[in-house]
């Protein structure tokens, strides 16, 4: 999967989001970051995801993606695709 680019998608005021993005961004991980609520494209992408259901923080590479997910399931997400040491 070496095109595949890490995506985060959240909020500006969600803290969760804010927190993963901070976290990534202190481990040098590369990502591209995505409002969900200033960028459709990014909204319909989510949503399309949970059928129609606007969830955030999502986090996604590939096909595979997670939701609102803990630093722990972060981490092991990461780990999983080699994104991190």
């Amino acid at each position: 999967m070496a095109d595949q680019t890490l995506q985060l998608y959240g909020t500006d005021w969600c803290t969760k989001s804010s927190a993963l993005r901070n976290y990534m961004q202190s481990r040098w991980i590369e990502f591209e970051d995505f409002n969900v609520e200033t960028d459709p494209t990014a909204e319909s992408k989510i949503r399309a995801l949970y059928g129609g259901a606007l969830k955030f923080p999502t986090v996604v590479y590939g096909d595979d993606f997670l939701k609102n997910p803990s630093i722990r399931e972060l981490n092991a997400f990461l780990k999983k695709y080699d994104l991190m040491d």
